[in-house]
This record gives structure tokens, sequence and C-alpha cells, in this order.
């Protein structure tokens, strides 16, 4: 029986198990959990929209941890509820209320959108631990409850900012979607690269997610004289950018930095020739050279048919936050104690190299500069440099 097989008898039988339990009235909740009954995890990813893809990924990264521990976390069989995240803070609220008010959750896993992340956070805050395993607002700050494997939304840009101060001889555009994350990159990125001595063309922000037809804010890019362009896009707009700045000529003219996002995943390949060359910052590649990440490629491979993406390999550590969270509450397990055991966790070993929690519940990790090079037989992001350690 291959991987997916596997998941879902896997799946099938929890969830009889669990039909079983609340016909007898043993149906667990968020508030505590017996010490041999299963443990319901909530996962919120896209499964409808513009970011389906992403939430695709995760759901995968967060279903091979689980497969890997015989569907179990911290020894104890676990149920997981999954719930369309969809594309609007009001899809992904819903679907959040849904996993903690109806399902009873322990805690959730998932989150793609900075706009749900805020919507929610309240909600999470009133007692369910989030270990997120996406988005990451820097508007979200002195959370109990609310943990992410990924990174802060600022940070790639941040990390490529005095790089390209130093490797840019002229001004630098910049270009992004306009909503949170989109503003968080462009602010991380001037913060490190005006301070290196990096001289800003413009600043522009192009309506989201209605923008389809970049050419007049290409032509504006061409017209400004900048000698490279920082830009944050991600799934279908990522994919409408690149292959525009390709047919407008401007990928032999102005060097392309931007946020990781623009070129992972299944957008690199709807992208292909057309992204050859665009340099991103990301905390993760599916080339990185340790013993971890080769088991974990390996083995994603195997189960998807792809290579893992970030957004994989932070829904995979995510189960591993949980998974040794659990173990450490132990027979009193609840919201509450699982919580406390998340702050203690201490150091992931994880593919994108060790990493471990700071107080504001993100990572402190090594980023990387990655160019997309053609590679067996298709296009790859991979690593040429590592651009230090964030967090």
């Amino acid at each position: 029986m291959d991987l997916r097989n596997r998941t879902r008898a896997r799946v099938a039988l929890v969830a009889a198990a669990a039909t079983l339990l609340t016909a007898c009235g043993g149906g667990l909740g968020s508030e505590e959990s017996s010490d041999s009954g299963p443990v319901k995890i909530g996962l919120l990813v896209p499964q409808s929209g513009v970011y389906k893809a992403l939430g695709d990924d995760m759901k995968n990264g967060y279903e091979l941890y689980l497969d890997q521990h015989d569907g179990k976390l911290g020894g104890r069989e676990i149920e997981t509820a999954t719930a369309d995240e969809g594309e609007t803070a009001d899809s992904g609220k819903a679907a959040a209320e849904k996993l903690v008010k109806q399902d009873n959750v322990m805690a959730v896993t998932g989150v793609v959108s900075s706009a749900v992340m805020n919507g929610t956070a309240d909600l999470f805050e009133e007692g369910t631990p989030l270990v997120g395993s996406n988005a990451s607002p820097t508007t979200l700050t002195d959370a109990k409850y609310i943990w992410r494997t990924s990174y802060v939304n600022d940070e790639p840009g941040k990390a490529l900012g005095a790089y390209v101060a130093e490797k840019v001889d002229g001004p630098v555009y910049l270009l992004a979607a306009d909503y949170q994350a989109g503003i968080d990159e462009v602010t991380g990125f001037k913060e490190t690269f005006l301070a290196a001595g990096g001289k800003v063309a413009d600043e522009v922000y192009t309506p989201f997610p209605t923008t389809t037809n970049f050419q007049p804010f290409l032509s504006n890019l061409e017209k400004s004289g900048a000698k490279a362009v920082f830009t944050f896009y991600a799934g279908g707009a990522a994919v409408d950018f690149v292959k525009q700045y390709e047919q407008f000529g401007l990928s032999d003219k102005v060097a392309h930095y931007s946020a990781g996002f623009l070129t992972e995943g299944g957008v690199l390949d709807a992208q292909a020739a057309a992204a050859e060359g665009t340099f991103t910052a990301m905390n993760y590649s599916a080339d990185l050279d340790n013993d971890v990440n080769a088991e974990f490629v390996k083995a994603y491979e195997e189960a998807y048919d792809a290579k893992p993406t970030t957004y994989a390999m932070a829904s995979y550590d995510a189960a591993q936050v949980l998974d040794k969270a659990i173990e450490a509450a132990g027979d009193d397990l609840t919201s509450e104690t699982l919580n406390d055991a998340i702050a203690e966790v201490g150091e992931i070993d994880s593919p994108r190299g060790p990493w471990s929690f700071n107080d504001n519940g993100t990572p402190v990790q090594t980023w990387y500069l990655r160019e997309v090079q053609a590679a067996d037989g298709g296009f790859s992001n991979v690593v040429i440099e590592e651009l230090g350690e964030l967090g």
C-alpha cells in the first residue's frame, strides 16, 4: 500500500473511532483529553481560492509527519479536523471558529493569509494554541497562544536588503501586492537596504487581488531607470507577474530580487524559463545539504511526486512541535498544558537546519539566497549562499 493509500486508511480509521467515541459520550474537546483517546488537531489551510496550492503543500507536510509516526503525535492517536481557510479574512475566521467551537480541537495548525491570522488572533488567544506554519504579520506581537514555525513577514525582505545594496550599482524599484504581507516585505527590505546605503527609485503597490495585468506597472519600472527591482507576489499573481516581466523584456535589463514565495513550489513549474535568473530570499530550499533534509526530501518525493516547499517544510515542523509538546504534557493534556509545553520544546531538528522559538513565538533561523536555475529537465531554487540569521 503506497503512502497516499495508507494516509487515507489511517484517516478513515481515526474518523470511525471518533464517531464511536462520540456516540458513547466520550468525545474529546479542547479543554482536556483522556490519556487513552485520540487528540483532535485542527488543520486550517486553503482548500479553494488563489492560495489552494499553498494549502495543499501545508497539508502534505503535516500528513507526511503523521504518517511517519503511525498517525500519532506524542504517542497519542491524532484525529485531524480540516477546515478551508479560503482566501479572505471572513472565510478564514469562519473556518477557525468551526474548528475551535464546533469541532473542539485541542490545537490548530496551518493558516496561509496574514489577514486570516490577524482576524483570528483573538479567538486563539482565548486559550486554543495555534502552531501556524505560514502567515506571520509584523503586527502580531505579545501573543501567548500563537506560535509560528515559518518566519515574520518582513524577514525575507530584511534578509535581502543589505545584500542588494552591496550588489546593485544604482537605485532599486520596490513593487508589491497591496496588502499586509506585501507592505511588511517592502518595509523589511527597506530597513536593511537603506541602512546599507541603498537608494530607492520608487515604491509602488498593486491592487490585491484584482491585478492580473502588470504591464502599466512594468512600464513605469522600465522608465524609472532602476538597476534592480525588489518584489513581493505569491500564488497565481506570482505566475502572472514573472511571465509578464519576462515578456516585457525586463529579465535581461533589470535584476530581479524577491521574497522566496515568488518562485516557490508549483508557481515555479508554471513560470518555467520566465523565472530563470530570479534571486529570492527564503528560509528553506529542497537542495539544502544536511541529513535531515535529505531524508525529508526523499520521503516527500516518494509520497507526492514533487519537491517539498517552505510551506510543506514549516507544516512538517509544526507537526514536530506538536509531537514534542504533546509528549511533554503527558497524561494531564489540556490546551493550556499543551501551550505551556510548546513554550519549552527547545531546538527543532528541521530540514531547514536547527531552529528554536524566540520570545515572540517565531523561529530564530538562517536565511538563504537562492537563484532560479535550470535543473533536472525543469527549474529549481538553487541555494547560492547564506544571508545570515534572523529572529
